[in-house]
């Protein structure tokens, strides 16, 4: 699996571990920065992600910024990522489940090591379930081409 993964000035040490994390377990990373801690805008590393994940069939995208928050944020904004802002397990599977979440946001201020760890193992893990939740991702990814949801 390819992933895109970038952050802000807050996000940089879970950034490295994450990167190292999903290295040692044979997937490809390719890291869009910074590399250091000096302030950057974390808009422009989400669209550096998003971008390559939406040209990049398949792959995903992990984001990092203080509290997850404004990354999620921006990644919406782009037609195509459903970007899951997760702070425990739980949160991860569903997002993969039942949203088929193609990137990941998370807090370095909000999660530690550990529960990063757990969180990205089961958003890496879990896979999108289809069925009955087939018609929901197909709304979402239809509020950006027409603005609204409609039942």
């Amino acid at each position: 699996m390819k992933y895109y993964i970038g952050a802000d000035h807050a996000g940089i040490d879970i950034k490295a571990y994450v990167k190292e994390l999903f290295e040692k377990r044979g997937h490809e990373v390719i890291d869009l920065g910074p590399n250091t801690k000096d302030r950057v805008d974390y808009p422009d590393f989400a669209a550096k992600v998003c971008e390559n994940v939406l040209k990049n069939e398949g792959s995903k995208g992990i984001l990092i910024c203080g509290s997850g928050i404004g990354m999620s944020m921006a990644a919406n904004k782009f037609d195509g990522i459903r970007a899951a802002l997760c702070h425990n397990e739980y949160s991860a599977k569903m997002a993969r489940e039942h949203n088929d979440a193609n990137v990941i946001c998370l807090g370095e201020r909000v999660s530690g090591f550990g529960m990063v760890e757990a969180i990205v193992d089961a958003w890496n893990d879990s896979s999108f379930a289809g069925g009955r939740h087939e018609g929901r991702v197909e709304k979402i990814n239809a509020i950006s081409k027409i603005g609204s949801c409609r039942a």
